[in-house]
């Protein structure tokens, strides 16, 4: 049986857990956790969100997931935890109090420092007590991210996952040391990273998308139903990808957007100068796709304004990114759950 902070969970229940992590200041705190645990058996999975404490779609995307009818179906059990940075969600940060990054932090120890902590309850309390993961995430401050799944695309099981998901990118991604991936990924569970929108904002359409994929990976692990047999399409999948920094410090005019695709030696934005009428411009490196760019128009030399992933064929990358733009959302087959997607 599942147990959670000392909690068991009975086949068939939906239990709400509060675990309890260190106090600040003498202040209680602690992560909020919902539970559904299905009658029949089946895998265990999480989705977490706001482990970066200014990352706020997650959020909003667990909220919306919980609410969903459909769960009374659902087969093995879901954990939902909409906050784990309790810390830095207080405070508006991406950091916790002691200016650490949490997702730098796993496995954590109960002997280190406040992120060492918080991030060794989330991993064993939670993680290492599943099968697969999505851990949702937004874009930096400033920056706002095309909707996008970050895995390693040579592991078959989650490629299929990525696939299943249906955003309109899959970027492959390294592992970095101390990530939440690259630790659960040694003890043998599997995470999708959702990367969509901006920090410290609501971005509907990337919400949207995040509610499907995660109800499109539940039915891909077979944890719900499905209304037909479903053919996914392919998401637009990248290999390489880099940033493309300010050749000056200036005013930046932005002429390529996120979802756009740009060829090598195309302008993508101006940086004018505050005052007085000298220009420059920001050329693309390479053929590729905008899925990441800077969202604050004063730059300096040296700061990342576009995220370019690298493309072979733009054709290919402009009809696939329409289709997602398009459709994707639309043509959702989540029948009795259009109201609370909001799908028009």
């Amino acid at each position: 049986m599942l147990e959670i902070s000392g909690i068991e969970i009975a086949r068939g229940s939906i239990v709400d857990i509060k675990i309890e992590l260190p106090k600040l200041y003498n202040l209680p705190a602690s992560i909020p956790v919902h539970v559904i645990s299905g009658k029949r058996k089946g895998p265990v999975i999480f989705v977490s969100a706001a482990i970066h404490g200014d990352e706020l779609n997650g959020i909003e995307i667990i909220r919306r997931l919980r609410n969903l009818s459909v769960l009374k179906k659902l087969k093995g059990t879901l954990i939902l935890v909409p906050v784990v940075n309790v810390y830095g969600l207080s405070s508006l940060s991406r950091y916790l109090p002691d200016r650490r990054d949490l997702n730098r932090s796993f496995p954590g120890s109960s002997k280190g420092s406040l992120a060492a902590r918080t991030a060794k309850i989330f991993f064993d309390e939670i993680v290492q007590q599943c099968n697969y993961g999505i851990d949702l995430h937004t874009g930096a401050i400033h920056r706002s991210n095309l909707p996008q799944i970050r895995t390693n695309i040579d592991n078959k099981e989650t490629w299929e996952l990525a696939k299943a998901f249906e955003a309109p990118v899959v970027l492959h991604s390294a592992l970095r040391d101390g990530s939440l991936r690259s630790v659960a990924q040694d003890k043998g569970v599997s995470i999708l990273l959702y990367e969509a929108g901006e920090a410290l904002r609501f971005d509907e359409t990337s919400i949207k998308i995040g509610v499907k994929g995660i109800v499109n990976v539940l039915k891909a692990l077979e944890m719900l139903p499905q209304t037909k047999k479903k053919r996914y399409r392919n998401p637009l999948t990248f290999k390489e990808s880099s940033w493309t920094r300010a050749s000056t410090s200036g005013v930046l005019r932005t002429v390529k957007g996120l979802g756009d695709s740009v060829s090598k030696g195309d302008v993508i934005a101006f940086i004018d100068e505050p005052i007085g009428g000298n220009s420059c411009e920001l050329i693309s490196p390479f053929d590729g796709v905008i899925i990441g760019k800077s969202q604050i128009p004063l730059v300096q030399e040296g700061d990342a304004v576009f995220h370019i992933a690298q493309s072979g064929n733009l054709a290919v990358a402009d009809e696939r990114i329409e289709y997602f733009q398009e459709n994707a959302i639309e043509n959702s087959d989540i029948h009795g759950f259009h109201d609370e997607l909001n799908i028009e």
